[in-house]
This record gives structure tokens, sequence and C-alpha cells, in this order.
């Protein structure tokens, strides 16, 4: 037995960390045999320094990493860098500090810290979404992008500070004014670049019925983004004005109960209709000023809901009837027809809106026995029978739908349309940091796209940042170009691109990160693709999920790599909970983060893992406790205490079978072990990823091997030494810096992890006897020993036999038995 029994976890942590780096055990090969497995966690933003939060998720993505490694598959695990991005250009007009050496100063330190924590990532792979190596093909598939006219430019709106003259993100915008000089924000218009995700809205939403290892609210939530919705799209005329509104309804039954028409300020029959009614005029530009400030956000969920009245009145077409138009604040041009038709009787919003302002509800739906009647306390919203609507009176509400539809269709007023709530993504942004659109304007030919032998268009340096314009609209010699096609003068197109082009393919780059002549080798990436596990927040729900199922499709239609004939790139899906302390929020503000150094510096890296992997399962939100770090503090060295003195002796048992066990203590030992080992596998192939479990497992694997080790001749038994020889191998995942020491005791010159897992045995997991609790009206009453899948009524006779239950239930009538197999007997009895 070694003499130094104590476990300087500083030293062996950095000593396994330098030789992983060194034997290159976790490179991922692309000629490699065996059958592939990709996971990956989503790339990080590199803000400056990661906490104990950041290294939950981590943790369990290399967990499940070492895993699949041990259970025989070729496992690719890349790390890289979301590197684009506002704080670094804030961090620019701030302090003065170039984004470049702010962004790579932060990712040399989180890269730093991502290694400290024992992950095992494939390094050769990393990314940076800021080196021109990579963002070069980002405007390679914006010119692709292009040439099949999914990239198209329009106007849309945009918050603009009108002293800085810039646009600011809507994180800039603070209680309606610019954050750097106060002054009020406005919506304008610019022309901008769109990626038309429109023309794959159906495949994208169909795709997500082939998505069963997904969470099912992720799926809804892109469900509700895409938000498609099959109704009528009709046309009210405007009395004395040459002019039609046009709505959309999912609830044409309910037309006979419009009492008004809403519509957005910036609706081109607003100028028609205060040509005609000047009196409105003014207020209808003072109420539309009124809105220049407020983000979309604002006027749909935030604000009351409000409006004035045009003067002018619409012509239901079925009805006829005359029914008052408004400019409302919350109906947006850019949804839908840009006006909605008010049913204030059997719509929430309608109803409130109609209120608030005197207009009048008509209720034209109601409960199939008529029992509801008006006036109304609220808007009846379900479907039922129509009243007061023509011809269609007694009708029901699905069969008056298609009815009404058919007449508006065959009077050329209407037809049945289907609409979506996604729109096309804006893929502009008036920034610096983020990658160059490749795009010049000629006076002679137009747009121009670059060519590919002239990308990448490269970020000017030395660029000025005050905060006021476009850093490179005010970069006259990034701006000054010549044309590609006529070689006259051009100029460049100002803008960057939405950080979300950079993470929406980059999982494709990580597999053939080096290649200089296109963005990945169609063999390599169709090998390794789809991704088989991606792991990260629920946070990135819609927009990241839903441009990279789009931006896979596109690569896979064009033949950039093979896929099926709906292809997806992640095939499962897992949402981490969040990381609390003491309850609360990790955050600087709160003076309450609890930083991956110190925590490695005083604890050590396996603890800090076992932890964050014991605490709760990796779904649910998990709470940091000082008192629960030091527990796995006192977990490593008791395995340590325990282990390392038979490490030379248990090198001579066999794992490939069962060791000889000579009576119930070695039985249960041995049981231990693979319990563990059954967990660990179970929950990797479920992908549940619960390894609090397992590491409970362990636990008590530890608590029977101290025992077994504390016999005078524990160095000579089989079952113990075979214990103390599989150990490394089922803490490999969890401690690996530990069970590689450990393994490296043993007199291995291989690292413990490029070793299989051993496959749990069933010889070894079956028991002779359970243990069955018995309870008398929820209380405990017995404990008694039987055959594993004994039946309820042969657990009742035992239990009958218990004097204690007897004495409980003398006297009494059971009235009812609760039966859990091999686990509870509840007798309720009275």
């Amino acid at each position: 037995m070694s003499e130094d029994r104590a476990y300087d976890f500083r030293a062996v942590e950095r000593s396994w960390q330098e030789r992983w780096e060194r034997d290159g055990i976790y490179l991922a090969h692309d000629d490699d045999p065996r059958p592939k497995y990709y996971v990956l966690e989503m790339l990080p933003y590199p803000s400056g320094d990661l906490h104990v939060g950041h290294a939950k998720n981590y943790t369990l993505g290399d967990a499940i990493a070492r895993l699949q490694r041990m259970q025989g598959f070729n496992v690719v695990h890349p790390m890289g860098w979301d590197a684009f991005g506002l704080p670094a250009e804030n961090a620019a007009i701030q302090r003065g500090i170039d984004p470049e050496t702010w962004t790579l100063d932060n990712i040399r330190n989180m890269e730093r810290q991502l290694r400290l924590i024992g992950t095992s990532y494939d390094w050769t792979r990393e990314i940076a979404s800021c080196d021109p190596a990579y963002y070069r093909w980002n405007q390679w598939f914006f010119v692709r992008m292009f040439e099949q006219g999914l990239a198209y430019k329009r106007e849309a709106p945009v918050n603009w500070c009108p002293v800085d003259n810039t646009v600011l993100a809507n994180e800039q915008v603070e209680n309606g004014r610019c954050w750097r000089c106060g002054a009020a924000v406005e919506r304008r218009n610019l022309a901008q670049w769109f990626f038309k995700i429109t023309d794959y809205v159906e495949r994208l939403l169909k795709g997500l019925d082939r998505l069963d290892g997904w969470p099912d609210r992720i799926r809804t939530m892109q469900r509700n983004w895409i938000g498609k919705s099959e109704g009528v799209t009709f046309s009210f005329d405007v009395e004395d004005v040459d002019a039609q509104i046009d709505v959309f309804t999912t609830r044409i039954d309910t037309v006979f109960g419009v009492t008004f028409v809403a519509v957005a300020p910036e609706h081109p029959a607003v100028a028609k209709i205060v040509e005609k009614f000047s009196k409105s005029r003014r207020r209808i530009e003072e109420f539309a000023a009124s809105l220049k400030s407020k983000s979309e956000l604002e006027r749909t969920q935030l604000m009351e809901k409000t409006g004035v009245p045009t003067g002018a009145y619409a012509i239901n077409p079925l009805s006829r009837e005359r029914v008052p138009i408004w400019v409302t604040n919350y109906v947006l041009a850019e949804y839908g027809t840009g006006a909605v038709m008010g049913v204030p009787a059997h719509d929430e919003r309608d109803f409130d809106f109609a209120k608030k302002h005197g207009l009048s509800i008509a209720q034209v739906i109601t409960t199939p026995d008529h029992s509801l009647r008006a006036p109304l306390s609220e808007a009846y919203v379900e479907d039922g029978k129509l009243i007061a609507s023509g011809e269609y009176s007694e009708m029901k509400s699905a069969p008056a739908r298609r009815a009404i539809a058919a007449r508006l269709e065959a009077m050329g007023r209407g037809k049945t349309t289907v609409n979506y709530r996604i729109r096309d993504w804006l893929v502009s942004r008036q920034r610096y940091w983020g990658t160059p659109i490749p795009i010049v304007y000629c006076p002679a030919d137009g747009t121009v796209a670059v060519p590919d032998d002239q990308l990448p268009v490269l970020l000017p340096k030395n660029v000025a940042f005050t905060g006021q314009g476009s850093p490179l609209a005010n970069d006259a010699a990034f701006m000054q170009t010549t044309c590609p096609r006529c070689g006259g003068p051009a100029t460049r197109d100002p803008d960057t691109m939405d950080t979300f082009m950079d993470s929406s393919w980059y999982f494709v780059r990580y597999l053939d990160p080096h290649n200089a002549n296109a963005p990945f080798d169609h063999a390599i990436a169709s090998k390794w693709m789809p991704v088989d596990q991606y792991i990260g927040g629920a946070e990135h729900a819609v927009l990241h999920l839903l441009y990279s199922r789009f931006f896979y499709k596109f690569m896979v239609d064009q033949g950039y790599l093979s896929g099926d004939d709906e292809p997806e790139p992640f095939t499962r899906l897992f949402n981490q909970g969040m990381l609390l302390y003491y309850g609360e929020k990790m955050s600087k503000s709160r003076g309450n983060v609890v930083g991956i150094d110190d925590t490695v510096e005083k604890h050590g890296v396996d603890a800090m893992r076992l932890f964050l992997l014991k605490a709760a399962p990796p779904e649910d939100v998990m709470d940091w406790t000082d008192e629960g770090i030091v527990g796995r503090v006192r977990f490593v060295q008791r395995v340590w205490r325990a282990a390392e003195p038979f490490a030379a002796a248990a090198r001579n048992v066999p794992l490939d079978r069962l060791p000889e066990m000579r009576g119930d203590a070695q039985r249960e030992l041995v049981r231990a072990l693979h319990v563990a080992l059954d967990s660990g596998k179970s929950e990797t192939l479920t992908r549940r990823f619960h390894y609090n479990v397992t590491t409970a497992k362990l636990d008590e694997l530890i608590n029977v091997l101290a025992v077994a080790l504390r016999e005078p001749n524990a160095s000579s038994d089989p079952a113990a030494m075979y214990v103390v020889h599989a150990l490394p191998i089922v803490l490999a995942p969890f401690a690996p810096h530990l069970a590689d020491e450990l393994w490296s005791r043993m007199g291995h010159e291989r690292s413990v992890h490029l070793e299989r897992w051993i496959e749990p045995d069933p010889a070894a997991l079956t028991v002779d006897e359970i243990t069955l609790v018995v309870q008398v009206n929820g209380k405990v009453r017995a404990r008694i020993q039987a055959a594993p899948g004994i039946g309820e009524e042969d657990a009742f006779a035992l239990a009958m036999r218990e004097p204690n239950v007897m004495t409980q239930i003398d006297g009494k009538h059971v009235r009812k038995r609760i039966f859990v197999p091999d686990k509870l007997l509840n007798i309720v009895a009275a």
C-alpha cells in the first residue's frame, strides 16, 4: 500500500489534462470505422468569464461524450465561439477597446477555463465566427442565397436615434431612449436585406412532427412562431373613398358581428381617408407620431390598446352595415394585411377596445342551447351557433365558416387563404462587428454580388467608434470599391449580417474546419451529420433553432451535403436547467457569481463536476450550495483513500468476467458495481441523462466497497479487487482525472478513457430476495424479506404473520391494499 494516502487533486488534474492534450485521445478521425456519434453544446458567446452555471451545461455534454466513446462510438465533440455581436462594439464605444482585441482576449480566457474543467473537446476543430476564414463562408452562403432569389432587399422599420444618426438594437433602447445619448428613439424605414425563410415555411412546420427527440414545448414554441392559420381574406369598401381594406380572419363565422375596422397608421387607405376627412388629419398624424418611438413588442404586447377614429366608415360586404374605421396602435403594417376586423362580442382584445372607446358590441354566436344572451360581460370566443347572421343564423360555426367563405368567393370579395405569423429573416445590421454583406452597388450594373474569388470582404481595421452613424458607412476606404462586373466605381453595402447567420451552420463547419476551398467537404459532412445530441438553453427555442433548420434544408437542397427527403440538423435536443446560488440567479450585480477558477482551485475539477451532475436532474433548476460541493470533495477523498492502497492488487483481477463471490457480502458488492454500470448505460442510451441517479449509485457503491476493504484480507478477496479494478471505468465520465489516476496506479499505460464501458451483467444484477415495506394506514409497521417478484396475495399473507401488523389490524376491516411490486404493501384498514 502507498504511504501517501492524501489525494493532491491540483497536481493530478493538471497532469492529466496535459497528458490528454499531448496524446490527443479526444480527436475524432473521419476514417474511424466505428459508428459515429456527434454531441454538441451550443457554441458560447465569448463574454469574458465562465461561472459554474456555464460549467453545468458543458459538464453534461462532456459526460455524454465520454460515455458514448466508452460505448464504442466514434465521438466528435467540438467547441468554438459565436464571436461577433453587440457587446464587443459597445465595449469599443464605451471604453475605447478594439472589438477584435476584446473578443480574442475573452476567447483565450474562456478556452482556458473550458480546458480547466476537464472537457474532452477536439480542439483541433475550434472555430471563431469573427475569423475571416469562417466569415468568408457566411458571405459565400449569402451570395448563393442571392443567386437563388432567397436573399432580397426591401424597406423595413428600425430603431433610429436622430441625434447619433444611427440604428439601435432593441437592447440599446432604454425606456424609449438611446442608451448612449438619451435622445427619444424613432421608428424609421431603411432598405435592408432579408432571407426568404417563408419559402420553407411548410417544410419547417411539417419537419417538427419528425423531431420526436426534441422537447414538446420547444416544438410547440416553433409551431406558434410559425403561426399557421387557415381562414378567409376579404375586403371592406371605404364609404365615399376610392379604397378597399383587406382583412384576414380565422373566424369568418363572426363577420356579422363586426362593429369596427382597425388599421395601422401606415395603411395606404389612411392617406386617402385623411384627404377626404380633413378634420381627422391632425389627430391621426399626432397619434401616428406618438408611435414612432415604440417598438413592435411595445405596440403589440406591452402598451394599452388604443386608437383614434378616422371619421370614415367601412361597408360590411355581407350585412352592408356601416362600421367606423379606427387607426390603432396594436395593428402593424408589417403583419398580415395591416388591418383587422373588430368583433368585440367574440374576441377578447376587441371586447376591451370596444368597452374603452364606447363602440357597439353585437353578439352573433351563442351556445348550442341559446343560453348565452346579450349583454355580454366578456367576449364569447368559442364556436357555437350563429344568431343575427342573416341566412346563416342557426348554423353551427364550422359549416357556417365554409358557407360564408364560399359566398364571399362567389361575390369576388374574398378567398380562403393560409396565413403565417412568421416573417422573412431580416439579416441586415447597421453595425461594425459582424460579417460584411458581400454586395456592391454600381451606377451601371445595379446590385452586384461580390465574386467568390474576391471573398472574404474583410472588416476594415482601426475604425472610429463614436456611437454616431454607421462605422462602416463612415469609412470611405471601405465603402469605395470597384464593380466586379464592369470595373467602374461602386460602393459597398455598409451593413453587416445578423449574428444568427454565424450560428446557423457552424455545426457543419466543425466537421471540416480547415477547408480553404469550400465551407466543408460533401463526403465528410454527410458522414457526420446530423448532430445526434444537441444541448443548450430553452431561450434559443425559436430563432437560432429555426434559422439552423432553414439553413440546413437549404444546404441539402443545393447538394452541399447529403440528407433525407426532409433533412433536420439536430436529431435530439436537450435543454439544461438553470443553476441558482441559494435560490437566486447568479449575476455580477448581486455579487453571487461562483467562478470556475476559484471553485477548481479550492475544491477541484472532479468534485465540481460530480456536484453539478448529482444535485438534480439536468433539465431542472438546480441550487449551488457550499455544503453540496464540500460533500463531493469528501466523496473524491473517500474513493481515493479506499481504492488507491489496493491498486496494485486489483490490477491482477480480470474484468471480462464476474469474479468469485464467496458470500452475500461479495454478491452485494459486485451487484452495487453493476447497478452503477447499468445506470450509466441506461441514462445515456435512453437520452434521459439523469446522471444524478448514476452518481447516487456511485455513493452506494463506495459505501459498500469501503466496508469490504476494511476486512483483514481484503486484498485477497476476488470480488473486492474486481470492484476496485472496475472503479476507474465507472467513474471515468464523471470524475475523469481521479479515474485516470487510479487506472494509472494499477499499472495501465493507456488512458481509462480509451477503455470500453463494462457491460452490466444480468447475473450480477439479480437478487435472491428483496425487502418489502409493509404499511398500515400509511405508517411503516414491518419490513419483510421475500423472493423477487412475489405477488400481492403472497405478500399480504406474509405481512399478516407479522405481530406488529396483526396488532394494528386487529378487529378492523381491510378496505384496500396498495401494492408496489418488490417495494411496498400498504394495508388500509378501518
